[in-house]
């Protein structure tokens, strides 16, 4: 994480709150008011912001440092409940309310960075635990299906207007799986590291679906994205709603 200092300044335009995710979140609270919002790996916290000023409670977590400065800058807002603190996912049952949340989401690929299979059930357990009775964990991630027995692997870019993000997943010699991101800056050739060679575990839909009902999940919805259109094989991205 050495190197998050270099994407910070373009993180809101790399990744957006889509008019969907706004919908998807709104039909999500429902008629509670207010619901109770976790969201793991945060990032800079701008979806969080939305979510707050329409009246709901709203907690960030991340392990970065300094994006969280960058989320809590904007949290100056009247009469919105929201907060962020730094925490890894080990920590949450520790600090974090049982059976509180009404919403509980890790997107952006954030959840293949517990990179350990172990670790990973763990996150599902402790999801269930800070989950309410009707409570509902929302986690979206690249297919990784369409990558199997690849061991170089290019993730769709994200790009705006000033900035490209090049996502790489290569193999290590002992079968690790490692993840390097890289920022261009638009109309030059220089590239600027984001994450170098960091650990990481390309959980599938199949294994999303095992850890879930392993933890007690008895309802799972699969989507190709927010707008809710169908999952295919050939769909680039996978978002799961799990009660």
């Amino acid at each position: 994480m050495e190197y998050i200092n270099n994407i910070i300044e373009y993180y809101e335009e790399l990744y957006p709150v889509t008019e969907n995710q706004k919908s998807f979140y709104t039909e999500l609270a429902g008629n509670k008011m207010p619901a109770h919002f976790l969201r793991i790996g945060c990032g800079s916290g701008a979806l969080e912001h939305f979510i707050a000023r329409n009246g709901h409670d709203v907690t960030g977590i991340d392990v970065s440092k300094e994006i969280l400065e960058c989320a809590n800058r904007r949290r100056r807002m009247p009469n919105t409940s929201i907060r962020f603190f730094q925490m890894s996912t080990l920590e949450m049952t520790r600090f974090l309310g049982k059976s509180f949340y009404n919403v509980i989401s890790c997107l952006e690929d954030k959840l293949i960075f517990i990179h350990d299979e172990t670790l990973l059930r763990k996150f599902f357990y402790d999801c269930k635990q800070l989950l309410a009775p009707d409570g509902h964990l929302v986690i979206e991630l690249s297919n990784f299906n369409k990558f199997k027995a690849k061991s170089k692997v290019q993730l769709p870019v994200r790009e705006s207007i000033r900035v490209k993000l090049y996502t790489e997943l290569i193999t290590s010699d002992d079968d690790e799986m490692l993840l390097n991101q890289e920022l261009e800056k638009t109309g030059t050739n220089r590239t600027y590291p984001v994450l170098k060679e960091e650990p990481v575990l390309t959980v599938t839909p199949e294994d999303i679906n095992f850890f879930a009902r392993e933890a007690g999940f008895a309802h799972i919805e699969l989507y190709a994205g927010f707008d809710k259109s169908p999952f295919t094989e050939d769909s680039d991205s996978a978002l799961f709603v799990m009660s």
